[in-house]
């Protein structure tokens, strides 16, 4: 489990200001798939995640689930509703058993006249803002296999160590949508997929992918990277 000092909102906090932080934080702890609070609800408490692993999600009028982002200790969760003073935008959900201190916001407020926590602060917040700017985009811009095309140059390592269905729920598609994607890039040569280990064989074609916002323009780049594949096979046969 993480330390106060850990965290960035606290890391320029003198240690005597760590300890009292410590000592007024109220230690939770999570089992996975646990809620630890409702898009709506209301709290009075600053939410400090100092072990695990947390999602945030929202929730649309018809009932399904928008994945934000997921969120590793150490981190802190909950700062617009606790400087606005309004219910949580969006559902918070441990995908792991995990550790969540929770800091009343009296004592947040009390540090506000510190000019490295305060900074802290607005990095914290303007760090969340750039990723709801990121979400937006992709969830209004991007189509699903633009999105599929962007995590895997964003964050290969994430195919091969989550199933299917979970990294669906990340990009918000459904599992069918998610693998009807996989086997067109396989199709195209684009990925190969073997033993549940992913690896991507043109790169180019996946920027072209989220550039046009379609795989369908990618076919001539498609068709050069075939014919260099069979040159290549053809040579090796020779050999």
């Amino acid at each position: 489990m993480v330390e106060i000092r850990d965290i960035p909102m606290f890391s320029n906090l003198s240690k005597i200001f760590h300890k009292e932080l410590r000592n007024n934080m109220y230690i939770k702890r999570y089992t996975k798939n646990s809620i630890i609070f409702y898009e709506g609800d209301e709290s009075d408490y600053l939410y400090i995640l100092l072990e695990g692993k947390v999602r945030l999600y929202k929730t649309s009028p018809k009932g399904s689930e928008i994945q934000i982002k997921r969120m590793e200790a150490p981190n802190t969760i909950g700062e617009y509703a606790c400087f606005e003073k309004k219910p949580f935008p969006a559902s918070c959900e441990f995908i792991s058993d995990g550790v969540m201190g929770l800091l009343h916001f009296d004592y947040v407020y009390k540090y506000l006249s510190d000019q490295e926590f305060s900074l802290g602060l607005i990095k914290s917040l303007t760090s969340k803002v750039m990723l709801l700017s990121s979400l937006v985009h992709k969830e209004t811009i991007l189509s699903s296999e633009a999105k599929v095309a962007d995590l895997m140059l964003e964050n290969m390592l994430i195919f091969n160590r989550l199933k299917n269905n979970e990294i669906a729920s990340i990009l918000n598609l459904t599992p069918e949508t998610f693998s009807r994607i996989l086997t067109k890039f396989k199709k195209e040569y684009i990925i190969h997929l073997e033993d549940n280990e992913l690896k991507i064989l043109n790169e180019e074609a996946l920027h072209i992918v989220i550039e046009t916002n379609t795989i369908k323009e990618c076919s001539s780049c498609i068709d050069i990277f075939k014919a260099k594949l069979e040159i290549e096979a053809k040579l090796n046969q020779k050999k």
